[in-house]
């Protein structure tokens, strides 16, 4: 059991949530702003996506980042930024009779052109996701190439970034292995577990268990479950050893019928820590646990 927790608050993610909820964070200026009331909350991570301000949907834009991370900065709000570096991996097939019909949200980019943001603006943190999967109903599938997390993984390397390796499913476990082994990864390496995104690995006791024995020895880990399954995740990862993650990417919901903000998912995962006995870590601390401290 892990009784020093550190709470990740992922603010806005990109799926299409914009319209399910009254008040997700679209514009540079509303993300900083739930990121910061967040971080006030008890989250020492927050983690980033950009979103178009005019159409609310998922963006890879420089200069979007470029304004969130410094309206983060200006506001001298101590907490470690954690940007995405999963837009630009999306791949709409068509219909099964003609697959090649790519749909017109198909988006795939190079490494240097997903790392852009990352390679300017140095943030303490950088997700990679680690696969492909199916993502979802429909068509849509995630799509990272091991060649292409290979070129991904030394460019944040090189730009002295820590990856928070993103695991969606066991095969994406080996993978890190892998990249460990070619000295793509610096050790210790910083786990996040995605689970309940279909057809991923579900968010269940089992599940998080076994991806916990099939970590390497010394990794430090954080896990979340989608939706529902968000709060109950909270208390598995801290029983099982690991940090937790929160956050309106993940779940709308404070309760059945309720919508959250960041904050209030914030303090719940809090109130969780704290009535199974543990203590929150500041950004400060970590940033020691997760090996950012200079």
């Amino acid at each position: 059991m892990n009784r020093n927790v550190i709470i990740t608050c992922a603010v806005t993610g990109a799926a299409d949530t914009v319209g399910k909820h009254p008040a997700i964070p679209v514009t540079p200026e509303q993300i900083a702003q739930s990121a910061i009331e967040a971080a006030e909350a008890g989250a020492a991570v927050v983690h980033l996506h950009v979103r178009d301000p005019e159409t609310g949907e998922g963006s890879r834009d420089p200069a979007l980042y470029r304004e969130l991370v410094e309206r983060m900065r200006d506001s001298d709000t101590d907490v470690v930024l954690n940007l995405t570096t999963g837009m630009g991996g999306d791949v709409y097939f068509g219909p099964p009779e003609d697959p090649m019909q790519l749909g017109n949200a198909t988006d795939m980019a190079d490494a240097d052109t997903r790392l852009e943001h990352v390679t300017e603006l140095k943030p303490e943190i950088c997700t990679l996701d680690c696969g492909s999967m199916n993502f979802g109903e429909g068509n849509y599938v995630m799509t990272n190439t091991v060649d292409m997390l290979r070129v991904m993984a030394k460019g944040i390397q090189d730009a002295g970034v820590k990856p928070e390796v993103e695991i969606f499913d066991f095969g994406h476990l080996w993978f890190v292995k892998q990249m460990l082994s070619e000295g793509l990864l610096d050790p210790p390496p910083l786990y996040q577990l995605c689970l309940g995104v279909p057809y991923g690995a579900e968010a269940n006791t089992q599940t998080m268990k076994a991806m916990v024995d099939n970590l390497p020895e010394g990794a430090i880990w954080a896990g979340f479950g989608l939706g529902p399954m968000q709060m109950p995740m909270v208390a598995q990862a801290m029983l099982l050893g690991g940090h937790v993650r929160v956050g309106l990417e993940d779940n709308l919901y404070l309760d059945r019928g309720i919508f959250a903000s960041n904050a209030e998912l914030v303090a719940r995962a809090v109130t969780i820590v704290e009535s199974l006995g543990g203590k929150v870590q500041s950004p400060s601390e970590a940033r020691e646990t997760l090996g950012l401290a200079n």
